[in-house]
């Protein structure tokens, strides 16, 4: 089982530690990261999630029991009205391939639909990212298309697949 908690400032080094791995940055905009840049990040999303006003909700992810953190969770509310949210997720590499990335997925869609009360989740991945796919296909996700040049990368432009499940309510 796994425990969401509060991000705090002090878990950039733990964060530091995946979050600097060429494996976990191959397919997003940012890394592998610098001591600073993972500072930077997690100042950033913390003050970020702590705004009276903020569509923002990030977690750590550990594993129950202990205080071991293996990642972080991200829920925004892209359109109140509309009740619409993204979700996101990264993990330690140690982690990859055992359904963590499910059951966090899981629970990101859990929390959106009912403490949030949206209606409609979506979450983008790398066409080449054959994990996430899997994971955004195992929790009821479905792909509705390709967004071009999505992305900004240091090497370019890239391509997202976007997801999405709607809640039966």
């Amino acid at each position: 089982m796994l425990m969401f908690r509060e991000l705090k400032q002090e878990d950039w080094k733990k964060i530091h530690t995946y979050a600097s791995k060429a494996e976990v940055s191959q397919y997003q905009p940012w890394g592998p990261n610098t001591e600073k840049d993972t500072q930077d990040y997690v100042q950033h999303l913390v003050h970020e999630i702590r705004q009276p006003e903020s569509r923002k909700h990030a977690w750590a992810i550990l594993h129950e029991g202990n205080e071991n953190l293996i990642g972080v969770a991200e829920l925004t509310i892209l359109d109140a009205f509309h009740q619409t949210g993204e979700m996101a997720y990264i993990l330690h590499p140690d982690e990859w391939g055992r359904g963590i990335g499910t059951e966090v997925a899981q629970r990101l869609i859990r929390e959106g639909f009912q403490s949030f009360h949206l209606k409609r989740i979506q979450a983008t991945c790398h066409p080449d990212n054959k994990g996430s796919i899997r994971v955004l296909e195992k929790c009821g996700m479905e792909m509705e298309g390709r967004l071009r040049g999505h992305l900004k990368m240091k090497e370019g432009r890239r391509d997202s697949l976007l997801f999405s499940v709607l809640s039966d309510g």
